[in-house]
């Protein structure tokens, strides 16, 4: 059976080129709403940090009809920390759309998704976007992308692939790369009818649907969802979940949904090339396979790259807990970290000794900061260690990941990031123009020496150079990597800073709080400018006497505190040290609250 009348086409790009405002251009103008004028932007980008931040995390799936024929799109994540999202996704599709845009050109993470894409031999349809900018140079990004595509051994049907030129924000597609102001995006939709394979199979065939997807809904529960490989499925039909450990389940799906647009759509029967979602089946993870009852044939699970980078995820110890947050025990913290185990493949979750510590490991700081953001808003509370590099014990040795780190920095500050790649061992093996006055430089780094990397860089280059870097496979240790030293202003007593006390502190360094800050002994409450850490009272007023009233601290001026976001702090902490995480809160603090302890500590490090 060959399914015409469906295709099922991924959307990949390098972050922020365009892949999300396409898909928005493409449900206004297929019809499938009553009045496009009411689809927003970036309407997939559902979730609220995708919002905040520009970028998709989460892979999703619409579907819109043109010409008869239904076109199942899924958006895929542009960062490479979000890969497990893009692996699963490329098995339910037959072709992908590759974005790129018309003045960068292919980037770190085009290089990534699309050596997926054709690793699984998706057919691709390359667009060209963002052609209504001025300075977009069609030609030679059409040129750059050929490269890549040789470079990433692509096969000889997947080079012979078919270029769009568009402008995903005005909604216009062109063969060519004169655009029409007044043009729509039919040249894309009919190149996808064209050059995008329809599904195929036997939907006489046992039953064969991989999960690669779960959701949540607060009547049906868990939702599955996958492509329908082979053979076809009924509503109320009894099915087997054969599990990874090898188990086989017989139950029966509560619902069975398509989709359409943005909504699901009950079905009665999903056959050969579907993307379904099953309701009911409250045991399914991803990787599992749904299969016929009488006949049960599991499909291979669904394998990702391994995680490179691990912290230490534990219950709120602080003085101050419990006061914030709605989820504070050991219990709230575990259940919710599996939860997402089952949902992020990428994402792995250990048991420590220590049954309020959990070991939390992922792609990148991105991956882990994103999940710590998530659970903060929900309500819990947690302290989080250092992040530290997953090393890997060999035959040849010990071997550490190795990140490929892609830098755009203005002529006038590179001679401060050169100096900041020395010491993190990080070896260039490029360089060239960006753009007038820019240069791009393309360095070899292990994940170690990437470490705090990117707030140093920001800071140099005064907000703008741009950063990109990519896994690139695993190397020989290279020793150990010399950290600046760094001091930290430590608070000695709990209480509430006062402007008096901050106004002294402030000498000394680079403040995290301001007045009327809620402070305990132990925390971290600035950067200390010498590279020991200095214990100081932010707590301290002024004495009232006959000449100095209450009123006196006025007159003082304090310079603004440095406030850390969640990214900034992970990036900040030192290995003495915790992030103390809250809905409300973000703190630093010493791991060790006590300063006898810590000096007890310090002496015998020292001793050692």
């Amino acid at each position: 059976m060959q399914r015409q009348d469906l295709r099922n086409v991924a959307i990949i790009a390098h972050v922020d080129h365009g892949k999300t405002t396409l898909v928005d251009g493409m449900l206004k103008q297929s019809g499938t709403f009553r009045d496009a004028s009411q689809v927003g932007e970036r309407v997939l980008d559902s979730y609220d940090l995708e919002r905040e931040r520009g970028i998709t995390i989460l892979a999703k799936h619409t579907a819109v009809t043109y010409q008869g024929v239904v076109i199942n799109i899924v958006d895929t994540p542009g960062h490479a920390d979000f890969g497990g999202e893009v692996e699963r996704i490329l098995s339910m599709v037959d072709g992908a759309l590759l974005v790129v845009d018309a003045q960068e050109g292919p980037m770190p993470q085009t290089r990534y998704v699309l050596h997926k894409a054709l690793a699984a031999g998706l057919k691709p349809i390359v667009v060209l976007n963002k052609m209504d900018r001025e300075g977009a140079r069609p030609e030679a990004v059409h040129e750059a992308v050929l490269e890549l595509f040789l470079d990433l051994e692509a096969s000889d049907e997947q080079l012979d692939f078919p270029v769009i030129y568009a402008s995903a924000k005005s909604g216009v597609a062109s063969l060519t790369p004169n655009l029409n102001p007044d043009g729509d995006l039919k040249p894309l939709f009919d190149a996808i009818l064209q050059h995008i394979p329809y599904p195929s199979g036997n939907p006489e065939d046992p039953l064969q649907i991989l999960v690669t997807t779960l959701d949540h809904d607060d009547y049906l529960g868990r939702l599955a969802i996958g492509r329908v490989q082979q053979g076809r499925i009924r509503a109320g039909q009894i099915v087997a979940v054969a599990h990874g450990d090898g188990t086989i389940e017989r139950v029966r799906p509560s619902k069975l949904f398509g989709r359409m647009g943005l909504k699901r759509v009950e079905l009665n029967e999903a056959t050969v090339g579907d993307i379904v979602t099953l309701a009911g089946l409250t045991s399914v993870t991803i990787g599992d396979t749904v299969t016929d009852a009488d006949q049960p044939l599991p499909l291979p699970p669904i394998t990702v790259d391994e995680p490179t980078l691990t912290v230490l995820v534990g219950v709120n110890t602080s003085p101050f807990a419990g006061q914030e947050g709605q989820f504070v025990t050991s219990r709230h913290l575990r259940e919710r970290l599996y939860r997402e185990k089952e949902r992020n493949v990428a994402l792995k979750v250990e048991d420590t000794d220590d049954p309020e510590v959990f070991r939390v490991s992922g792609r990148g700081e991105l991956h882990i900061g994103i999940l710590l953001e998530q659970m903060r808003r929900e309500g819990y509370e947690m302290e989080v260690s250092k992040p530290e590099v997953i090393l890997r014990e060999t035959p040849e040795g010990l071997m550490e990941p190795m990140e490929r780190l892609f830098l755009d920095v203005p002529d006038e500050y590179l001679g401060g990031v050169m100096e900041l790649l020395g010491p993190r061992r990080a070896t260039m093996v490029a360089m060239g123009q960006a753009g007038p006055h820019q240069t791009r430089l393309e360095f070899v780094i292990s994940a170690r020496g990437l470490l705090g990397f990117r707030s140093q860089f920001v800071t140099e280059t005064r907000g703008y150079g741009v950063m990109n870097h990519l896994f690139d496979g695993y190397a020989p240790y290279s020793g150990p990597i010399e950290e600046m030293p760094r001091g930290a202003l430590v608070a000695i007593e709990t209480g509430v800073a006062t402007s008096y006390a901050l106004d002294n502190a402030q000498e000394r360094g680079v403040l995290f709080i301001g007045p009327g800050t809620p402070v305990y002994a132990g925390m971290v409450v600035g950067e200390h400018s010498r590279p020991t850490d200095l214990e100081i009272n932010v707590c301290k007023k002024k004495h009232v006497t006959n000449m100095r009233n209450a009123n006196a601290e006025e007159g003082i001026r304090l310079t603004p505190p440095r406030l850390l976001t969640l990214d900034q702090a992970l990036e900040y902490v030192k290995a003495d040290e915790l992030v103390e995480i809250t809905p409300k809160s973000i703190r630093l603090r010493k791991a060790t609250l006590d300063p006898h302890q810590r000096k007890r500590e310090r002496m015998v490090r020292q001793a050692r």
